[in-house]
């Protein structure tokens, strides 16, 4: 029996990576990258600097959330295409586990596709560790024109 491919992202890495130095220049700054795209999944990687720590010496909560809702942004776009007008409606998150001093690896998927709405989860965990640090879930608003 032959298996189907999976469908393609509507997107290369290098679409969103360019989309994210344009658009999106804070994300570039601190080093993110989008590494792997699919048509329902994504994996976005933010180098470990100091300057992330919170007081405590943990990477802070806001650095965590924006990686994540960045994933989430490219998991959409990979399912979409390029809809800049694509937007966080609602996001959630819970913090697991304090973060070790490594690289941020954030693995985002697609959990539902509607014509308006796109609910996505994203799993953070430090490069060289499989325990989460952090979960995150999100909704996004596609407009009805998709240009």
């Amino acid at each position: 029996m032959d298996e189907e491919a999976p469908p393609l992202p509507k997107i290369t890495v290098d679409d969103f990576n360019t989309l994210m130095a344009k658009e999106m220049p804070w994300a570039v700054e601190v080093g993110m990258t989008l590494e792997v795209i699919g048509a329902d999944r994504a994996s976005v990687r933010l180098p470990y600097h100091a300057s992330m720590l919170r007081p405590g010496g943990t990477v802070s909560g806001p650095t965590m959330m924006a990686l994540a809702d960045a994933t989430m942004y490219a998991v959409v776009l990979g399912a979409i295409g390029i809809v800049k007008l694509a937007v966080t409606t609602s996001f959630n998150i819970n913090f697991l586990h304090r973060p070790s001093p490594a690289d941020l690896m954030a693995e985002g998927r697609l959990l539902k596709l509607g014509k308006r709405l796109a609910v996505i989860e994203v799993t953070l965990h430090s490069d060289g560790h499989d325990a989460p640090v952090a979960h995150a879930t999100g909704t996004y608003s596609i407009p009805p024109d998709r240009t």
